[in-house]
């Protein structure tokens, strides 16, 4: 196996990373050869443009992603003044991931919007033509009439929809350039969008796809580093991610006969923990990063588990 035959690879920066190691993180992701770092923007932690613009400035090659900006959360004319500075200031280094937003959180802040499809749709199409430079006009869901960006990159950003149900699939098959896909992602998920949104609009699209890794010299030793951070997985929210796998009945089954997210993660058998996460021996992982590519991935996001997720790097980056 090749690099060819890899995705581009990167690294989540973590949303609680202590904030004396988010620059560490970021220049050292970088040093060891990552090709992409994302940032996280979720809801009472940290903002996903100031932890972009940031670590850009810290760094001089490494790409880095935002993923993901909730469209109700945000004025699009103003969220593509901060986009097209970003690309102005960092030429080619800039994607942009919007979503609905965590509907709990979206409601918890009065942003949720009654057509949640339709708006990520409207804000869609008129962000990416504020960042063409051309002049907005007014959507069903949203309202920019005459509007239009006096400073424009010279290459505008990609622009990603951080989605996962069909319908909204399509939406980024049509309106973006492609699809930021959140953990797992494994390779009959990844194929499934890609097939969604090729019904959406003609590609190729881009395809992000986050999982939670961890790379140790056996499998056993990576599947019990990877294991506690699978405990959300049994919860009914994330069923849409798994339904391309061969035994999802069995995970749901296995979710109600346990008394909690503890008991749920300790019980996962071995044998589904390579197709839940990128975790064992830097051969098995290799591996599971050609399958996906494979299957479409443009690029695989490795998202570290391990108490000291700086410390991590290093051994994520085996894999490169």
């Amino acid at each position: 196996m090749t690099v060819s035959d890899l995705p581009d690879v990167g690294v989540m920066l973590p949303r609680d990373l202590p904030i004396d190691q988010v620059l560490p993180f970021a220049r050292r992701a970088e040093e060891l050869g990552f090709v992409e770092l994302w940032v996280v923007e979720d809801l009472g932690f940290r903002g996903g443009v100031a932890q972009a613009a940031t670590v850009l400035s810290a760094t001089t090659t490494i790409r880095v992603g935002v993923g993901i900006l909730p469209a109700g959360a945000r004025n699009v004319a103003f969220a593509a003044m901060e986009a097209a500075t970003l690309a102005q200031l960092h030429p080619n280094r800039v994607t942009i991931g919007i979503g609905h937003g965590m509907p709990e959180w979206m409601r918890q802040v009065g942003a949720w919007p009654a057509s949640p499809l339709g708006l990520l749709r409207d804000w869609t199409r008129v962000f990416r033509t504020l960042l063409r430079g051309d002049v907005a006009s007014d959507a069903q869901h949203v309202h920019v009439e005459g509007t239009a960006l006096t400073e424009i990159p010279s290459s505008p950003p990609s622009v990603l929809l951080g989605v996962r149900g069909p319908r909204s699939l399509e939406a980024a098959g049509d309106v973006a350039d492609g699809v930021v896909l959140a953990e797992p992602s494994p390779p009959p998920y990844i194929a499934s969008a890609i097939a969604r949104m090729d019904a959406g609009g003609s590609g190729p699209h881009r395809v992000v796809a986050y999982d939670l890794a961890a790379v140790a010299g056996t499998d056993e030793e990576a599947y019990a580093q990877v294991r506690p951070a699978l405990a959300p997985l049994g919860e009914p929210d994330w069923r849409p991610h798994l339904l391309a796998l061969p035994f999802v009945d069995d995970l749901a089954a296995l979710r109600s006969s346990c008394g909690g997210p503890d008991e749920f993660a300790a019980a996962l058998p071995d044998e589904w923990i390579p197709q839940l996460a990128l975790a064992g021996t830097v051969e098995r992982v290799r591996s599971a990063l050609a399958a996906r590519r494979a299957a479409g991935a443009s690029t695989s996001v490795l998202i570290p588990v391990a108490d000291d997720p700086l410390a991590a790097l290093s051994r994520l980056a085996t894999v490169l």
